[in-house]
């Protein structure tokens, strides 16, 4: 079983900047492709960005030139930064290695 641990969660006002980490208990990152996702409630979990083994990146349209996913194959680390924020980026925020999921950490966004 591999446990995938998010942090970097909070409080922020619009127009700022949060990172999200999220740590795997094992190498398991270095070997498969990793995606950042986010839900709110009563909506379906999105994919907000992906990076491949190959270090490709792929963002859902209404984050990119704000968002930047990044890995740590060393660390077991995938990184989720975010600028420019805005209160409809308010959400939970997940991290996915197939077929494991973190437990998840808050970004709420408000003045």
């Amino acid at each position: 079983q591999v446990q995938l641990v998010e942090s970097g969660g909070g409080l922020v006002q619009p127009g700022g900047s949060l990172r999200l980490s999220c740590v795997a208990s094992t190498n398991i990152f270095s070997m498969n492709d990793v995606g950042w996702y986010r839900q709110v409630p009563g909506k379906e979990r999105e994919l907000v960005a992906l990076i491949t083994t190959g270090g490709l990146t792929k963002y859902a349209d209404f984050v990119k030139g704000r968002f930047s996913i990044s890995r740590d194959n060393a660390k077991n680390t995938v990184y989720l930064q975010m600028n420019s924020l805005n209160p409809e980026d308010t959400a939970v925020y997940y991290c996915y290695v197939r077929p494991f999921w973190g437990q998840g950490t808050q970004v709420t966004v408000s003045s």
